[in-house]
């Protein structure tokens, strides 16, 4: 009878505010539970974690020595990827954050080098970004990375110390000085001698995640593996 009455509300509910999906922008049906069957089967994925060598972990060659480096989706401008991160990004929709997280852990749970990590490290904002969207979205992935995993979340590991500009129509150049010593390390017991999985929505250059895995380098047999949701090619 509960049951009942719950599909009868959520009818209407759909029927009054009807729920729409993130990557298309199309009404969810009864049966959806937060994206559309379409898009969930059809998410631009790029097998990255199969294979060492791939497009993300190329850009860290020669420049800071990761475990391991891959994201799961290929991003493209107006696709339905960048659709799902405005929503989470701008439109404070922290679930996508966690569904996008969930989705990422399916790839990273049972991988040789990403099931090892001991800790969750997400890329951080400034305090004042953070401020005016509500949350640090690659928190939020991070949250539901952890939920699937089991790996802890380390929270305020990492600080940005400087507020920058957006890294948005900025070549690598003007992408590594955007960010150059801007992160800080504030609790380094936490993360010595640890497994650490670096985490970000999107990999473009590789800048940022850069700098944060050189921070979190500097403390003795500390290890990093980077992920991110989705990787744009310039």
């Amino acid at each position: 009878m509960v049951s009942v009455l719950k599909d009868i509300w959520t009818g209407l509910t759909d029927i009054i505010y009807p729920r729409v999906c993130p990557a298309c922008d199309e009404v969810l049906g009864l049966e959806d539970r937060d994206i559309c069957f379409t898009c969930r089967h059809t998410l631009p994925e790029t097998d990255y974690h199969t294979f060492p060598g791939n497009p993300v972990a190329v850009h860290f060659w020669g420049k800071v020595p990761l475990t391991a480096a891959t994201a799961l989706y290929h991003f493209s401008k107006d696709g339905k990827v960048q659709h799902m991160l405005h929503h989470l990004k701008y439109k404070h929709r922290k679930d996508i954050g966690l569904l996008l997280g969930n989705f990422l852990a399916k790839t990273l749970k049972d991988h040789p080098v990403f099931s090892t990590c001991d800790l969750i490290v997400p890329v951080p904002l400034h305090p004042k970004k953070q401020l005016q969207r509500g949350y640090n979205q690659s928190a939020v992935i991070a949250e539901g990375i952890a939920e699937k995993t089991g790996i802890p979340v380390g929270k305020d590991i990492l600080i940005r110390n400087t507020y920058t500009a957006t890294q948005t129509r900025k070549g690598r150049l003007e992408r590594w000085q955007n960010v150059d010593g801007k992160f800080i390390l504030t609790k380094p017991k936490a993360i010595a001698e640890k497994h650490i999985l670096l985490i970000d929505d999107v990999v473009t250059t590789g800048a940022t995640l850069e700098a944060c895995a050189k921070v979190l380098l500097s403390q003795p047999g500390t290890k990093v593996a980077v992920a991110a949701v989705a990787h744009a090619e310039m």
